[in-house]
Formats: C-alpha cells, structure tokens, sequence
C-alpha cells in the first residue's frame, strides 16, 4: 500500500511518501519513497515562538512545492494535460481559507496525472488549529481530485509509532522492533508531556500528564530568560554538555516539581519560576553562571521525568518503555533513560534523534496502520482538534 503523509501541526511543513505492507506486527516492513521537509524556525525565531497564523501561510506556500518535490523522487511528477474541470469549484472553495494555495494547487493538477498512491494521511491534531486547517484541507483537495481516500492520524500516535520501527541497513526500509506489550509510552515536546499505558496499536490508557507547561515548553521559557535563541531545548542541552564537562561544581539549585508526589501527573511553570527568581538573583548573568543554571535545569526536569517513568514501568508491570516527541532527542534525558532501565531489564524503544520532531513518515507510517483496521471517515466529516487526545 502506497501512503502520502501529510503533516502541517506546527511550523514544519512536511510531506512523505511510503510504500509499506505487513501488519502492526514482525512483518511489517515499508520503504521511504519520497520525502520533503521545510522549516519554519528562522521565520519563527524572531518572536521566540511560533505564531499560528504566520505558520498557516508559510504551509500555504509550501505545500505544493513539496508535494512536486515528492512526486519527481520517484518519477511520478511528469507533466501530462490532465481534466480535472469537474473539480475546479469544489477545489476552490475548500481552499477557500488557505491564502493562495489554491492558485497554486489548481495548476499543477492540471499539469499532473493522478498518481500511483492508494491513500493519503494526514494531521488532525493535537496542533495549531490554524496551521493543521491547511494540511487537512490540502489532503481534502488531493482527495476529491485524485479520488484517494483520507486517513486522519493522530500527531502524538506517529511519535509512538516512529520509536517502534527502525531502519535497515543504508536503504530507505524500516521494520518494526522487537517490544512485549503491556507498555510504557512517555510523550514530551513543547506542547505535551505525558505518561501512557499501552497496550497495542490504537489501545491506550492516560497514567499522567502536565498540569500545566509541558517539558519542552520549560526548556524555551527558561531558555528566553536566559537569554537564548528559540527553539530553546536544545540551546540549553548545548551549555549543559558544557557545564557537565567541565564538572562545574553546583552552585545552584532549582526544584524537582511533583517528584515525589503519588501521582504520574507534571509540573513545570514552578520551575520556570524559580528559574526567574535565580537569573535575577545573579543578573547579570557570566557564561559560567549561564551554563550552571542550564545544566540545572535539564538535571531538574530529567530527574522528575525518569522517576515517574520508571514508577509507571514498575508499578504497571510494564515490558517496554517507547519514549517520543522532540524532547526525547535530549541527549541526557536519553542516556539517564537508558542507564536506569539497564538495571530492570526492560526494552527501550526511543526514536533517532533525527525522526523526533515533527516529519510526516510518522504521519505515514501511523496512517498505514489505521488503514489497516478500516479507520478511514468520511472526509467531509474532517476537522482540525488542537487538544486531540489519544485516550
């Protein structure tokens, strides 16, 4: 089966498409045809942000170039007069509310036959509402034009479902790893950071979650008052090595938020806070003092991140531990992750740092196995849900 993944959560505009067969399962397998990314970080990085209705334009602009991008990959981008003038009002007003793309889009149908894919997945949510409108609607024009059916995935499913394969030798191919359910899913980026028990594909079960800022949303707060350029995570993460490397000895401290609590629930605007209180407290801040306070940071935040993950391992009996999102690409949260479950013998399944942002083969990959269990709407009934959940 042949799957275009569309995703446009965020700021990064990206499309993929794969080849895949098997099920959710040893025999699956599938091959990376075709991919294209565009970020948005420069245009972003000037507000320390992303601004939803500025990413909603530039996945406007980008989609179509990227969509042509994918096609000449694998040969399917020649021209060819194509009719597609029973379409063209339909078209038009679901594109309606993507500024220009329709303008672009209508063009190259015309100019491009249908071509050899089976279905198209796209992002639904959680995300951006504005940003994850023009993804859905792009999918929802392909659809109409091409006659393909739409396949909604949920963003945090392809995080889950990027750690459970891997990639086989130098070719595009992934398979999938090997992993025992029941087991421990901890999803943190900058808009989510929470605890699932898993059970299979499409089954799971909410342990805990933020209360309010997820981890990667602390580390760019706590970057900014630091004075660091956005995205924040991994700009604090690079003076930490630094700190952390020449054994600067602690001079500071900041809280361990809920690490003892008798929840799996999270906190981290306190310890934003407290970050605040201890940058005024040492304003102005020295490059050593700048490094001090972010290796504190990612200690504070990992250390109450690996303890309720290992209590949710422990205390559900659980096999596996599948760790996503763009957090888990940290470094030391990683090899703490990894050092911890080497002494209970228990499978850690976390994706390369490389697939842990936001790309659409996880859109892909996710959206191939809900095909597989029939899970495909009607697309009219599509809808972009910014809070989406997975339980």
């Amino acid at each position: 089966m042949r799957i275009l993944g569309i995703e446009t959560s965020c700021d990064e505009t990206a499309l993929c498409l794969i080849e895949a067969r098997g099920t959710f399962g040893s025999d699956f397998s599938c091959t990376v045809e075709g991919q294209a990314l565009l970020s948005q970080i420069e245009t972003h990085r000037p507000y320390g942000g992303v601004f939803p209705n500025v990413a909603r334009r530039e996945h406007s602009k980008n989609v179509v170039p990227l969509l042509r991008s994918v096609l000449e990959q694998v040969e399917m981008a020649a021209p060819h007069p194509t009719d597609i003038s029973t379409h063209e009002n339909d078209l038009e007003k679901l594109l309606t509310r993507e500024s220009g793309l329709y303008d672009q889009l209508l063009p190259f149908l015309k100019t491009h036959p249908k071509p050899d894919i089976d279905a198209l997945a796209v992002t639904v949510g959680p995300g951006l509402e504005p940003a994850l409108w023009v993804g859905i609607n792009f999918a929802r024009a392909l659809g109409k034009a091409w006659n393909l059916p739409l396949v909604p995935v949920n963003h945090m499913e392809g995080h889950i479902i990027m750690s459970l394969v891997e990639k086989k030798g130098s070719a595009d191919t992934f398979t999938m790893r090997a992993y025992e359910f029941p087991a421990i899913a901890l999803l943190v980026s900058g808009g989510h950071t929470e605890l699932l028990l898993m059970r299979d594909f499409g089954v799971y079960e909410l342990l805990g979650q933020t209360r309010d800022d997820a981890a990667g949303e602390a580390f760019d707060k706590i970057a900014r008052l630091l004075g660091l350029p956005y995205p924040g995570g991994p700009e604090i993460s690079t003076l930490a090595e630094i700190a952390r490397n020449r054994n600067l000895p602690p001079s500071v401290a900041l809280p361990r938020p809920m690490l003892r609590d008798d929840t799996f629930d999270f906190s981290f605007s306190g310890l934003k806070t407290a970050a605040r209180r201890l940058i005024e407290a040492h304003a102005p801040l020295g490059d050593e003092m700048r490094s001090e306070i972010a290796l504190e940071c990612e200690n504070a935040i990992t250390d109450v991140l690996v303890a309720k993950t290992m209590r949710a391992l422990e205390m559900r009996d659980a096999k596996t531990l599948i760790v996503g999102g763009g957090v888990s690409a940290n470094k030391h949260l990683r090899e703490e992750l990894n050092g911890q479950l080497s002494t209970v013998h228990r499978t850690f399944l976390v994706c390369p740092p490389e697939f842990s942002g936001d790309n659409a083969l996880m859109i892909a990959l996710a959206g191939y196995f809900r095909a597989l269990k029939k899970d495909i709407p009607n697309p009219e009934t599509l809808g972009a849900q910014g809070n989406l959940r997975l339980y």
